[in-house]
């Protein structure tokens, strides 16, 4: 069945929980997103938009592609009781190859990260390696809300 090709955003939270106004911090749970450094994949909906707009001083967001997407499900993706996603794995559920080409597939809307079967929808990052340029100021002068692309970047260095 072939979806309907939506544009995916990276959404990690970087900023903490202290003196959160009470509408961002339910956002952010709605989000999933309860801890520093971790970060989910959204689709492009007006209803997730609007959640972005509210939180946009806590979290980056931006275009995820499939290259970066993969990476994230090679080295952060878990399954329920805490194993990591194989290329074995979703051979078996999704009947994909590997898990680039799931990936592929997820970008270019011909399958959803929902088809693998107890995965687990949040990726736990480290922090990012270089260090991030203010949690106080947005994109490009800090490292805050949309950052387009660039996402991609602050992905890799977080992996």
């Amino acid at each position: 069945m072939l979806r309907e090709v939506v544009m995916l955003y990276a959404v990690v939270r970087l900023r903490g929980s202290v003196d959160v106004h009470r509408k961002i911090r339910d956002t952010l749970k709605m989000l999933r997103l309860h801890r520093r450094y971790h970060c989910v994949v959204i689709p492009e909906t007006p209803s997730y938009r609007g959640m972005l707009q509210i939180v946009k001083d806590y979290v980056a967001f931006g275009e995820i592609d499939a290259e970066t997407l993969a990476m994230l499900l090679r080295n952060r993706g878990r399954l329920i009781g805490d194993r990591k996603l194989t290329d074995d794995y979703v051979k078996e559920k999704t009947g994909f190859e590997s898990i680039d080409e799931f990936a592929r597939a997820v970008i270019e809307g011909k399958a959803d990260l929902k088809d693998l079967p107890d995965l687990k929808p949040v990726f736990r990052l480290h922090p990012p390696r270089g260090g991030l340029k203010n949690i106080k100021w947005h994109y490009p002068a800090g490292s805050l809300g949309y950052h387009g692309k660039d996402i991609n970047r602050l992905l890799y260095r977080m992996r």
